[in-house]
């Protein structure tokens, strides 16, 4: 028979320190070479869940045995629980490589090919689901309990912050605190200004802000800017010192209850009311209550001028070729001096006397 191996481990530390998978790696082929059977093919999975499908080298190796002419007959794996931790998936993914004449084997949950040994297949996926769902409970607690105390759980920081050990013992080494990223708080600190203040005179919104920092050189880790990293970093709260756990379930992809949120208290980056000026302007420049030409147009005033004649907006109009730049009233412009007999007004007098305020 030829089989494919495939090993999988669930985290990317798991991974790094390189013992499980090459265990798994060793013990497959040993099984292999006493029953014969020819290795074809190997999948390595390091740090992905078996509870969901999103494993891109477990996509792969389904793909390749679904194919016309596949490769191999039977994929050999070290326990059910590596394939799949979900009963049902796992009954939907074995029926369909059954389809494709197949196998799912383990070398040490072996099984009869009748219906004994698929009712038997199907218990020890149960039990792995069981056993899955009662460990993340006990981590989720156990890490819950570890954000009371102030300690950081995961692995990548907020931008703006770092991961540093403490003095304190956990499960798995020292326990850890956010801690000031001195580089990254400076851009932090320098996307709110120009949020609140602009640059040169000029109001920036967050495609400004973008532009502005990519043009600098300023990389978000080594990447460029984008607006909606820009509008998340404007709108989290931990840049006042409120670290959120457990805010959002990520397997169901939706925000939890607020009262399952944990503040975790962190070093402020920002001035509390500097931030809640900036979630005020981030409200009133909502694309729900102002059109977005309004936000990011080069025209300083746009949309804050009334006529004083007659109460319309007052828009750019131009003389001259555009030499000259003036606020016009609107009605003045679409229905004539019957209606409205204001003056324009030079722009860049207008704009003088409000920036000099």
């Amino acid at each position: 028979m030829i089989v494919a191996l495939y090993a999988r481990v669930s985290t990317s530390k798991q991974a790094e320190k390189d013992l499980s998978i090459p265990d798994q790696i060793r013990q497959m082929k040993e099984w292999c070479k006493a029953r014969e059977y020819i290795v074809a093919m190997e999948y390595v999975e390091p740090g992905a869940s078996a509870t969901d499908d999103r494993r891109p080298v477990f996509q792969q190796m389904i793909s390749d045995a679904c194919e016309k002419q596949h490769p191999f007959d039977a994929i050999i794996i070290h326990s059910l629980s590596r394939f799949f931790r979900d009963a049902i998936e796992f009954g939907l993914y074995e029926r369909r490589l059954k389809k494709h004449g197949v196998v799912i084997i383990s070398i040490t949950q072996e099984t009869s090919d009748n219906p004994a040994g698929d009712m038997a297949r199907r218990i020890f996926s149960v039990f792995d689901e069981y056993q899955s769902k009662e460990n993340s409970k006990h981590t989720l607690r156990a890490m819950m309990e570890n954000a009371r105390q102030g300690f950081y759980n995961g692995s990548r920081p907020p931008y703006g912050y770092r991961v540093g050990e403490t003095n304190e013992r956990g499960n798995k080494g020292k326990k850890k605190r956010l801690e000031i990223d001195p580089a990254e708080a400076a851009n932090i600190r320098r996307i709110f200004d120009l949020y609140m203040n602009g640059y040169k005179g000029k109001s920036l919104g967050m495609m400004g802000i973008e532009r502005h920092l990519n043009n600098c050189g300023i990389t978000m880790r080594g990447k460029k800017w984008k607006m909606n990293v820009i509008n998340r970093i404007l709108g989290n709260r931990v840049y006042i010192g409120e670290f959120i756990f457990n805010k959002r379930d990520n397997k169901a992809q939706r925000e939890k209850p607020k009262e399952d949120w944990i503040i975790v208290p962190v070093e402020p980056i920002i001035d509390r009311e500097i931030f809640e000026m900036a979630q005020q302007r981030r409200v009133s420049r909502s694309p729900k209550n102002v059109p977005p030409r309004v936000v990011n147009s080069p025209t300083l005033l746009t949309g804050l001028l009334k006529c004083g004649k007659c109460g319309a907006p007052m828009t750019l109009a131009t003389g001259k070729g555009g030499s000259y730049r003036y606020y016009k009233c609107r009605s003045r412009i679409t229905k004539g001096k019957d209606v409205c007999m204001s003056n324009n007004i030079p722009m860049e007098k207008l704009d003088s006397l409000v920036l000099d305020a």
